[in-house]
């Protein structure tokens, strides 16, 4: 919808085929964004072949589980020498892969890969509500073909070469917001939330250097900024989860109940395995991990973090 603002030629592709034909006929998407309409210019379609033809740009916010698949399929149809933008926050199970080195894996060298992430909720962006987020690329004339494409009067688009750290700080964020739900749901105050938000930072920050990231981008729009976010909007679907589970529900229970995904539920064991695997502690991780396995209730597993060893801060 924002890059057919913007004056781009765009095209939608939803692999929902009801869902295509009913965004064609009342032009809106009633699932998502039920009362923002469509730009006019907005094509939408249920053919991958359609939706990739002679694209220059491709934005890829297919959620993680549905990345590789998605791409492998659309593969044959992506022109050489377009850019691939992930706008996905999670981490693959099973290899612990980022999004870009997927699409790095099933696309080669002759696609040009960013990263988009940062304090967003979709429905504010599809109101046009000012927003601030962060490109991430190895080549910096990526960045510059992004943040130009992107800009708008109210999207500012700030340029890194981070990419690990700020797909590392979009996904581990998700987590730290279920925990963030899990405060709020048991009303334990904004004392707690705020101790945890500053904790889950930390928690963040070190898995991410020790995979190379710089650690000024943890304290950014895609670690600070979104953390906040995530942990305090009422829209974030992660919170959500964290806040049902405290009041009893199971998280199968309260997943069923959910049109969107919470990636942060994907993302627990992927990060606990990716933290093990480079010796970073992850507590408030590892509490998240058991309360969604049912091995803990909510409150049992926020007091176990709070009575571990206490330790220096820089720690």
């Amino acid at each position: 919808m924002h890059l057919a603002r913007a004056g781009h030629d765009a095209c939608l592709w939803a692999r929902d085929a009801a869902l295509v034909a009913d965004m064609s006929e009342r032009r809106a998407n009633a699932v998502y964004l039920p009362d923002i309409r469509l730009p006019a210019s907005l094509r939408v379609t249920g053919e991958l072949a359609v939706a990739l033809r002679d694209a220059e740009l491709i934005v890829a916010a297919v959620p993680s589980h549905g990345t590789r698949e998605i791409l492998q399929r659309a593969s044959p149809m992506i022109p050489s020498g377009s850019t691939v933008v992930s706008a996905t926050k999670g981490l693959e199970q099973d290899t612990l892969f980022r999004m870009s080195e997927i699409i790095e894996q099933e696309l080669g060298s002759r696609v040009h890969v960013a990263v988009l992430s940062g304090p967003s909720f979709a429905a504010e962006l599809a109101r046009q509500l000012p927003t601030a987020v962060s490109v991430a690329s190895r080549d910096a004339a990526v960045v510059e073909r992004v943040q130009g494409d992107f800009r708008a009067g109210y999207l500012r688009l700030y340029g890194t070469s981070d990419v690990v750290g700020v797909e590392i700080g979009g996904a581990l964020k998700n987590i730290i917001a279920i925990a963030a739900g899990v405060t709020e749901g048991l009303a334990l105050g904004h004392n707690a939330l705020a101790g945890l938000i500053t904790r889950g930072l930390a928690e963040i920050t070190r898995l991410a250097c020790a995979l190379g990231a710089q650690r000024d981008t943890l304290a950014g729009l895609t670690g600070l900024g979104d953390l906040v976010l995530t942990c305090t909007g009422s829209l974030s679907r992660n919170r959500h989860v964290g806040v049902e589970l405290a009041r009893g529900r199971s998280v199968e229970d309260v997943l069923s109940g959910m049109k969107m995904v919470a990636e942060g539920v994907r993302t627990t064991d992927a990060a606990l395995a990716l933290g093990a695997r480079h010796g970073v502690e992850l507590p408030i991780t590892a509490q998240v991990a058991e309360l969604l396995a049912g091995r803990k209730d909510a409150r049992t597993a926020l007091y176990d973090l709070m009575l571990r060893p206490q330790r220096a801060e820089a720690g």
